[in-house]
């Protein structure tokens, strides 16, 4: 069976733009695919971090994770899969500065900081063992990672050619047009989980009435009319919120106003989260299955990464 790999970076709380961007496509994926789905916890740790909040960001995401409907596959945390960190170094010794350079999260991070840690420089290596460990065959990325699979192949192609044929060159495979959900507050931005505290960003654990309140003072348009609720280029706010009206199963269909918009989102998005809630707090109730669904990825991906990462050492000379 073709296999493919996504990981979550639990740097936030997973939002409505995770939910229909990434968990809802993974879990299609598991119908057709071997999938392994991990928590990069170790990628959370490139920018200063609270480590108590860490483990809870981590639990939450996992719970979430399976609430959402994951259980087909491969769900694990990704420290604890030794082979990762492992193989990222080998991975270091591969690359070069001048590619690192090249790297626009790194620049974009470390924008107007006197300094940034050493992991965020060389986080595009680790990410590449993330990849390459598992010999996935495709690898769905958004926009904003592409550039980092595109160094991945580039590190795969190098080292097959200077020390054998150890890693399987991964396919890169975008997501589905429409699947970016943008901010409430500011359509021009992505709703992300490093934003989990802003007004426009709708959390999975939000409760209705937080819903109703951040989807009412959502940014529409001047415009009025009969055809003002429509998508159009000039109209970022009523196109987002018409998106996630559709992605989230409603129809659009006879609304003329903005207020009927947003009532229409709301009861949407509500009954899109509702499920999703009851079957978390269902998980959280009961956390030694939790425990027991990450213990078992964990062992598996500790028995499918060792002898990827055995044959790479072999190979370096090691």
């Amino acid at each position: 069976m073709e296999r493919t790999l996504s990981l979550l970076t639990p740097s936030g709380r997973l939002t409505l733009g995770n939910l229909l961007g990434a968990l809802r496509p993974m879990v299609a994926a598991q119908r057709d695919a071997d999938c392994f789905y991990g928590i990069a916890d170790l990628h959370a740790m490139t920018t200063p971090h609270d480590p108590g909040r860490l483990r809870t960001l981590v639990r939450e995401t996992a719970t979430l994770m399976l609430a959402a409907g994951l259980g087909d596959a491969t769900v694990f945390t990704q420290s604890q899969v030794p082979a990762h960190a492992q193989l990222a170094y080998l991975l270091e010794c591969t690359a070069t500065t001048g590619e690192l350079n090249r790297m626009i999260q790194f620049k974009e991070k470390g924008r107007g900081v006197d300094s940034t840690r050493a992991s965020l420089y060389t986080y595009p290596a680790l990410m590449a063992a993330d990849i390459l460990l598992y010999r996935p065959h495709r690898v769905p990325v958004g926009a904003d990672q592409r550039q980092h699979v595109e160094l991945t192949r580039d590190l795969a192609l190098r080292f097959n050619r200077l020390y054998g044929p150890v890693f399987t060159v991964p396919e890169l495979t975008l997501p589905a047009a429409g699947a970016r959900v943008m901010r409430l507050d500011d359509p021009t931005r992505k709703m992300g989980k490093s934003d989990a505290d802003a007004a426009g960003v709708v959390l999975l654990l939000d409760p209705p009435d937080v819903v109703r309140r951040k989807v009412g003072r959502a940014v529409t348009d001047s415009d009025t009319g009969p055809d003002a609720v429509r998508a159009a280029p000039g109209k970022p706010g009523v196109t987002n919120l018409l998106e996630v009206l559709a992605a989230c199963g409603g129809s659009a269909e006879g609304l003329t106003t903005y207020g009927a918009l947003k009532r229409a989102v709301t009861d949407a998005v509500v009954a899109v989260l509702e499920p999703l809630q009851e079957r978390y707090a269902e998980l959280a109730d009961d956390p030694a299955h939790v425990t027991t669904v990450l213990e078992a990825g964990a062992a598996r991906c500790r028995e499918v990464t060792g002898p990827v990462l055995v044959a790479a050492q072999a190979a370096m000379g090691l």
